[in-house]
């Protein structure tokens, strides 16, 4: 049992990495639908590359989506609105002029008697004939109906159709059948002037305003025939018995052979799945997964140690791998939208900027593999993601500007177009049926990448680590905390800035993160802000303070600026891989100066080495070596007297080699390759700043 406990007590970060791959496995797969996947890959307008195919059972062609959209569209052209006759608005206008002729005459009784007029008394004479006719004239114009034209038919022509339903039974009319308003008001007119002008004028005022349309367009009535219209299409056309030839091997697969192909594709899956096949569809996905996963691990364990011995690191590549996963599949399911919007660069250029272009890229291939297994077009999804990917990545190989990332965007959509219209030339062979609506899911996919910026600000303050776009921040010479060592300290302020330019130039040529080491050389000296004038490059008079110290204090004020630097660093909030080159700029070495004197001049005592030297830790990195290297190089450079190509070539080789000599670079994965190329850019660089020039003959 104690075995037991110590083995898990030691081994608990694999044990933990392990089980972060066993639960990433369980969650992609819950995430992959549960369809059999069809065994055949093919694409229209290519050759059928596998053998003769031969239908293994009946089933019916299903018409393809262009043909449903097709006849939907000639459904919708043709299928005549309809319009409702309002038989209630036609009998309240009829009984409204009974009323109003009957208040009308009674006016011209009373009229005829106090006035005695013969015209006034003939007209109501005929007022029962006048009264008929005009009922009789406004009837028949609500028979023939009034109808009512919007923005939507004013331009049909007289013999457009339409559906008129009286009483819930539809009969076709054309518009010309009916009056509008204009129409009946001139008909009106012409029947009462026909009739005499005494008709005319006790007609025409009280029929002008009785005037309504009581035809009405009903949008909901035509949208509900016309979907049960559209329910009633038949998505398939044809049948294929078994046994019937499909297509031989060779054959180019064109549209009709396209359709039959998918639709028997399709029908496989259901059957298959309908079958009782979901065991073994979820063994398969679990192998396919296990698979992708474990070669992401192998990759990470081989060549990026770093990343695959810390946990938190491998914890974001999964959450990635997840993240996608199920954006990706929740598409598929809800199909609220084109799958070309699901942003899959996004992962590559985190991946980018967190760690390298390699491993960033191996990441996006597995992602892509993993998940064209369920893509509808396999080969066309991963021609146009890995496409899209490597462009993505190759756009931000060198991170300086945020506006890079909107460059990225760019090519990102270009990568997608121009494969999309390579793949649809190829498979429509005619320009005018590609469909471009697809150029705009591609422009959305683009967009959407660009929320990367919030992503990865959220993993650095959950992962505790640092981008590119940070390390810019980070490094602007008006931060506060190096605005402020700039007035406090110059002499270090000035030379921090020569130290980030050295370390950043060697950093560059043999491969590293530039920005962290520009970064980690701007404050690495941060501490001496606290004591400045204890430090020889901030003195700028004849008094020298340690002169009334004794040189183990000296030392132990010199070794201090490490420990006050750190707790600077942090009170700045200052990212972990800065402090780290705070805490190894000096390694285990002594400050020579302070420990030779103390030789010199007591040379009977006993030295404790402990108190002339730095605590470390030693450099960890090519980044945190190259920055001790660079820190002693310019600080022993401000002290030549003659300042000459021999004088720097020695100093460089001089240091550099005590420092290899102590052993200071024993935990770096930096060669003595790296080494000597370093001191080349040292030296170019430092004859540079110091203007030292060859001698000329005389």
């Amino acid at each position: 049992m104690k075995r037991l406990l110590l083995f898990l007590g030691n081994s608990h970060e694999i044990i933990l990495k392990y089980l972060m791959v066993l639960a990433t496995i369980a969650l992609v797969m819950t995430m992959l639908p549960k369809e059999a996947r069809y065994k055949y890959d093919f694409q229209k307008g290519k050759p059928w590359m596998h053998e003769t195919l031969i239908a293994p059972f009946d089933f019916a062609i299903q018409k393809s989506k262009e043909e449903i959209e097709e006849e939907k569209g000639f459904i919708l052209r043709n299928s005549p609105p309809y319009f409702k006759l309002d038989t209630i608005i036609s009998q309240s206008r009829l009984n409204s002029f009974t009323e109003s002729f009957r208040l009308n005459a009674g006016m011209m009784e009373d009229s005829a008697r106090r006035s005695n007029d013969p015209a006034l008394k003939r007209l109501l004479k005929n007022r029962q004939e006048q009264y008929q006719f005009g009922f009789t004239l406004l009837e028949n114009i609500y028979s023939k109906g009034v109808i009512l034209l919007n923005d939507e038919f004013e331009s049909k022509p007289a013999d457009f159709e339409i559906m008129l339903v009286v009483n819930n039974v539809a009969e076709e009319k054309k518009l010309g059948d009916f009056f509008t308003i204009q129409v009946a008001y001139a008909f009106i007119e012409r029947s009462l002037k026909a009739n005499g002008d005494e008709a005319y004028g006790l007609l025409m005022p009280l029929m002008e305003p009785l005037l309504n349309h009581n035809v009405i367009y009903e949008r909901q009535m035509t949208n509900d025939v016309n979907k049960i219209q559209l329910d009633r299409i038949s998505l398939v056309r044809g049948k294929v018995q078994e046994g019937e030839r499909i297509i031989s091997k060779g054959d180019l697969i064109d549209g009709d052979k396209f359709q039959i192909l998918q639709s028997l594709k399709n029908e496989t899956e259901s059957r298959i799945s309908f079958s009782g096949g979901a065991f073994y569809i979820m063994a398969g996905y679990t192998l396919h997964i296990t698979i992708a996963m474990a070669m992401l691990l192998v990759f990470l364990a081989l060549f990026r140690k770093d990343i695959y011995d810390d946990n938190q690191k491998v914890l974001l590549i999964f959450l990635q791998v997840i993240l996608i996963t199920a954006l990706y599949t929740w598409s598929l399911k809800v199909k609220l939208f084109d799958l070309n919007l699901v942003p899959f660069c996004i992962v590559p250029i985190i991946m980018r900027i967190f760690f390298d272009t390699r491993l960033s890229l191996f990441i996006h291939i597995i992602i892509i593999l993993l998940l064209g297994i369920i893509a509808p077009n396999p080969f066309e999804f991963v021609f146009y993601q890995m496409v899209a990917g490597m462009m993505a990545i190759y756009s931000i190989i060198s991170l300086r500007k945020r506006g890079q990332l909107f460059v990225s965007v760019g090519f990102i959509l270009l990568s997608y177009s121009v494969c999309f219209i390579a793949f649809s030339l190829i498979q429509e062979a005619d320009f005018r049926s590609i469909e471009w609506i697809n150029l705009g899911w591609f422009a959305g996919n683009a967009f959407l990448t660009l929320f990367a910026f919030p992503l990865i600000y959220v993993y650095e303050k959950m992962f505790g680590f640092i981008s590119e776009v940070s390390l810019m921040e980070i490094s602007d010479l008006n931060s506060p905390l190096l605005r402020d060592m700039s007035i406090k300290a110059p002499g270090t302020f000035q030379h921090s800035l020569q130290v980030a330019n050295l370390a950043e130039a060697a950093v560059y040529t043999i491969g590293g993160n530039s920005l962290l080491v520009r970064a980690g050389a701007l404050y690495h000296d941060v501490g001496k802000m606290n004591m400045p004038h204890y430090f020889i490059e901030n003195q700028s008079g004849q008094v020298n303070p340690h002169d009334e110290l004794s040189y183990d204090e000296s030392a132990r004020i010199i070794i201090s600026h490490v420990i006050k630097g750190i707790e600077l660093a942090r009170k700045h909030k200052l990212p972990e891989e800065v402090i780290d080159f705070i805490r190894t700029h000096h390694g285990t070495t002594r400050v020579q100066y302070f420990y030779q004197s103390f030789l010199k001049n007591y040379p009977d005592k006993i030295v404790d080495d402990n108190d002339f030297s730095y605590p470390g830790p030693l450099p960890f990195s090519k980044e945190t070596a190259v920055l001790m290297m660079a820190d002693s190089v310019e600080a022993s450079s401000r002290s030549l007297k003659n300042v000459d190509a021999e004088a720097i070539e020695k100093l460089v080789e001089q240091i550099i080699e005590n420092q290899v000599n102590q052993q200071q670079f024993t935990n770096c994965d930096i060669t003595y390759r790296d080494i000597s190329r370093i001191k080349k850019i040292f030296k170019k660089m430092l004859m540079s700043i110091y203007h030292v020039r060859v001698q000329y003959p005389e």
